[in-house]
């Protein structure tokens, strides 16, 4: 047997597969966001301990004997995220996370130093973690002095059930302080942020064994000491290798709490002007792009809190057959935007309100937003060297067919649905620890699930789509131009 544990930002999963990938079971546990100001995002790293402890439990109580079995773990993870220890490993402070903004000035001081996007190429947005090491410094100078490691979420996880410091190259590219095209950290990029490698936790590559299971823990689980752990990933390269989307030209689409367009690469393509994300893959010597929506399926969580009405029947209201755009529009930018903006500041809206717009017409207009802002993304991985044919749907809100005819539809792509089965994040962290401890070759355990069925974009209504995505364009300039 093999676990993967994914620390997402409102849960922990773990999922169980036996050696030839079938999943045996799975436990969760939930977690909340505490947000005590504007773009402010925390959780206490205590939480993630408590909700590991929790699915690990559940999987305990359900499969006791397979859990007893496994020989290889692998680990996935919010990325971004600052946790930040003293010399006693003590967390200094709540974890600043992925979508958290208060860095943005920070965050633009580093990007206009010409090293950044030539050593990581990327841009350095506020939810990376540089930035936010800087708004320490400056902000709580107190904890700043105190700072022995820097560890991303799912490595402070590591740190728990290993105690070690390591991390992998995946989830570090995302820190703006990893040398993106070399695959190790950056003295020069630290420095100018006030810190240096000692700081930071040692590299593997996602494949590789990262620590092994702590004695106490196995025996309160009734698993073996020693287990290996693999280094794992961040969520989104680890649901790539989920998916099997590992190769070039292979690319999904993932509508979870943000939204991603994620494209593998077999070489380091970067192209920050575009506001793409390029990142190292799980896998050696394989890289990946992602166009990176801050808030998806957030949007249309955000709207059924507003209207008391839950997701799923918000969605219903709308029908099996796509609708044409009725000039109600939405911006998703809940918390600010990434790609293609890069503005932590723009905040969402509706435009083109009026006595006629009923509940179910904003839904729509959300769900249309949300399709728009991946065709922003698909935009940008054309602009950096990456052409799709077609992408894989995954994320709770690949649940919604309406919702994936309207991305089809402003993508201009297919898009498949994968046969049922769960092949996200926690899935692709089981196989990197299956990986780590067999030794198996990458490409022969991370391959693409069966396709179940196929959605092509609509074609009588790309033209109206077309128009409404124009319309959508030309709102954020405006919006801008107007809270400036």
């Amino acid at each position: 047997m093999y676990l993967g544990l994914d620390l997402g930002t409102s849960g922990v999963k773990a999922l169980l597969i036996d050696a030839g990938q079938s999943i045996i079971g799975s436990g969760h546990a939930s977690l909340d966001v505490s947000r005590p100001h504007s773009g402010w995002s925390e959780q206490n790293p205590a939480e993630w301990i408590r909700a590991c402890e929790g699915a690990i439990a559940e999987l305990k109580v359900s499969h006791p004997e397979q859990l007893a079995a496994v020989k290889g773990i692998g680990l996935s993870g919010q990325m971004h995220g600052a946790t930040l220890l003293d010399a006693g490993d003590q967390v200094l402070r709540p974890c600043i996370l992925w979508n958290d903004t208060r860095s943005h000035a920070e965050a633009a001081k580093l990007d206009a130093d010409p090293r950044f996007r030539k050593l990581t190429g990327n841009i350095v947005f506020p939810g990376f973690t540089a930035p936010k090491l800087v708004w320490v410094r400056n902000n709580e100078p107190d904890i700043f002095a105190k700072l022995a490691k820097v560890l991303l979420p799912k490595d402070f996880l590591r740190l728990w059930l290993t105690g070690e410091h390591i991390s992998e190259m995946s989830d570090s590219a995302g820190t703006s302080w990893l040398d993106v095209g070399k695959r190790g950290w950056s003295s020069d990029l630290l420095s100018a942020t006030s810190l240096d490698e000692k700081q930071m936790p040692s590299l593997v590559e996602g494949t590789e064994k990262a620590g092994a299971l702590r004695s106490e823990l196995a025996s309160k689980w009734g698993m073996q000491a020693g287990i290996p752990i693999a280094g794992g990933a961040g969520d989104n390269a680890a649901s790539a290798c989920g998916m099997g989307t590992v190769a070039a030209g292979q690319a999904f689409v993932s509508l979870g709490t943000s939204g991603v367009l994620f494209a593998a690469n077999a070489s380091y393509l970067p192209n920050p002007e575009s506001a793409v994300h390029t990142f190292c893959h799980a896998l050696p010597d394989t890289w990946h792009q992602m166009g990176v929506i801050l808030s998806a399926t957030d949007s249309l969580n955000w709207l059924s809190e507003i209207s008391g009405k839950g997701a799923g029947e918000l969605t219903a209201e709308l029908g099996d057959t796509l609708k044409a755009p009725t000039g109600v529009s939405f911006l998703p930018y809940l918390s600010g935007e990434r790609t293609p903006h890069n503005d932590a500041a723009i905040r969402g809206s509706f435009t083109g309100l009026a006595h006629e717009s009923s509940r179910a017409v904003l839904t729509q207009a959300v769900l249309e937003g949300v399709a728009f802002a991946f065709r922003d993304s698909l935009e940008a991985l054309a602009k950096a060297g990456t052409t799709l044919t077609r992408v894989t749907a995954i994320g709770g809100g690949s649940r919604s067919h309406y919702w994936l005819k309207a991305i089809a539809t402003a993508l201009g792509l297919p898009v498949d649905i994968p046969a049922d089965g769960d092949f996200g994040a926690a899935f692709g962290a089981a196989r990197l620890g299956l990986i780590a401890a067999t030794g198996a070759d990458p490409l022969r355990v991370c391959t693409a699930p069966a396709t179940d069925a196929t959605i092509e974009p609509v074609a009588a209504l790309s033209n109206a789509y077309a128009d409404a995505y124009q319309r959508y364009r030309l709102l954020y300039p405006a919006i801008k131009a107007a809270t400036a």
